[in-house]
């Protein structure tokens, strides 16, 4: 696809545009920072666009008021007595400073143990305990697909785990193949459920218009519900 982006200033906040071969305009204000980005027809010009922005203009802020507003954890040191998530719940980081092979587990349902060498420096903390998610994440989300799949005859072909920083997950409809936020590990489990069935919605309708949203009422009564529990979790800082 012969994709098009620039940049244009509205009230002196930056916009970015795709545009691309479809036939609406889609604008959308993204996590953490409220940045706006919209996907356009390639017939329009920035000024149709920059109208199209204005007159949404209170919405927009509203969305940005909310991520503004939204609790942040702190930077990670990945230190001893430190809160870090794990399936919606919080847990108090225990590091312990051994010769053995690094490892991390869960203890007493209060405390993550991140064993590591005696000279690990916090980058090193860091990457064994992210390495330790996204392990944990590629476990549970199996038996989380194989439960979707029996409930609406859907398949996934494929499944990945990846950094996303504006999204939970994506997916490509036409191969099946979906991907998931690393940072959904440490969401309530209906949060992950509800991207998980999210994704798979998009083998059925692409875009999100009123079909997508009725298909979603139907396997997922409660998804807005969990949709509002997963965007009003704190955000990584």
């Amino acid at each position: 696809m012969n994709i098009k982006q620039n940049t244009i200033f509205v009230n002196n906040l930056p916009v970015k545009i795709v545009r691309k071969a479809i036939k609406n305009l889609h604008l959308a204000v993204y996590p953490p920072d409220g940045h706006i980005r919209v996907a356009a027809p390639k017939i329009l010009n920035d000024d149709a666009i920059k109208f199209a922005v204005i007159s949404r203009w209170s919405w927009i802020k509203k969305h940005q008021t909310s991520f503004n507003n939204q609790e942040r954890q702190s930077k990670r040191a990945f230190v001893s007595g430190e809160s870090h998530y794990y399936l919606g719940k919080r847990y108090l980081l225990d590091v312990v400073y051994s010769n053995k092979k690094p490892s991390v587990k869960i203890k007493n349902k209060k405390t993550i143990t991140l064993n590591v060498k005696k000279d690990s420096c916090q980058e090193v903390r860091g990457k064994i305990l992210e390495s330790w998610y996204r392990n944990e994440l590629k476990i549970l989300l199996p038996q989380i697909i194989k439960k979707w799949e029996d409930k609406t005859d859907l398949k996934v072909k494929e499944f990945g785990v990846r950094k996303m920083k504006t999204r939970w997950g994506s997916c490509n409809p036409k191969q099946k193949r979906i991907w998931l936020n690393l940072e959904l590990v440490k969401k309530p489990i209906n949060c992950l459920e509800y991207v998980v069935v999210h994704e798979m919605v998009h083998f059925l309708e692409r875009k999100h218009n009123s079909n997508f949203t009725s298909h979603l009422d139907r396997i997922l009564p409660n998804w807005k519900n969990f949709r509002d529990e997963l965007n009003g979790s704190p955000l990584v800082a």
